[in-house]
């Protein structure tokens, strides 16, 4: 019998967008300790860089891809501009909140306790900081500048979607200085070590985002030690 050439259509993964007020995480979670590093020009070399000043930091906007051989014209694809707003991030007990006012988001970020246990009805500083997602934008980078002249820190992954929990580093920042991180680099938000503190967000307006769940794809949260931080 002759063979048939047959169009078999190839249907892309979907993933369900994550609920960040509520990501019911899975129980007994392994931890990965990250290591915690000072933010300088050089630790910071292939993730991004310091800034000095927001007005002068330009936001880098990736063409839309190309679908097949015929390219995107090079006077399109990239006319989306950026969006900016304030990023508060704030500690409430256990629980560390996110909210972005630049692309209308609010998110639990991370915990200072084990998820299943964490609670808000306390006012005792965090000793360490349980994250359990993360993700990259496609469409463009992004800075945050802080506000509150307050340390802060924020955990990074260079580029790959194989992207794996030992692969992040958690950079310190004094607070005088923010920060800018090129496309593609894996991030959560700007993290207070206490309290509430304010950012300066700008970003690419598609806000494109690709999510890695630790607690479901690795059975695990990155665990970063921030009780030495609040020394500083």
């Amino acid at each position: 019998m002759p063979f048939k050439n047959k169009c078999i259509k190839t249907i892309p993964i979907r993933m369900a967008a994550p609920d960040y007020l509520n990501p019911n995480l899975p129980t007994d979670l392994k931890h990965v300790q990250i290591p915690i590093v000072e933010a300088t020009p050089d630790t910071l070399d292939g993730y991004g860089y310091l800034v000095d000043d927001p007005e002068k930091t330009k936001i880098e906007i990736v063409r839309w891809p190309a679908q097949g051989w015929r390219p995107v014209d090079t006077d399109s694809g990239d006319e989306g501009g950026t969006t900016e707003g304030t990023f508060i991030a704030e500690w409430k007990g256990d629980i560390l909140y996110g909210r972005n006012s630049a692309v209308g988001g609010h998110y639990i970020l991370g915990y200072g306790a084990e998820p299943t246990k964490a609670t808000e009805n306390h006012p005792n500083k965090p000793q360490s900081l349980f994250l359990w997602h993360a993700n990259y934008h496609p469409d463009g980078g992004q800075m945050f500048f802080p506000l509150d002249n307050a340390p802060f820190v924020v955990p990074l992954a260079l580029p790959g979607d194989d992207v794996k929990p030992e692969d992040f580093v958690c950079f310190w920042f004094k607070g005088n200085q923010g920060l800018y991180i090129h496309p593609n680099i894996w991030h959560e938000g700007v993290f207070a070590l206490q309290g509430q503190q304010h950012f300066l967000d700008r970003q690419g307006a598609v806000h494109a985002r690709v999510s890695v769940d630790f607690a479901r794809e690795f059975n695990c949260l990155l665990n970063i030690n921030i009780s030495d931080l609040l020394s500083h």
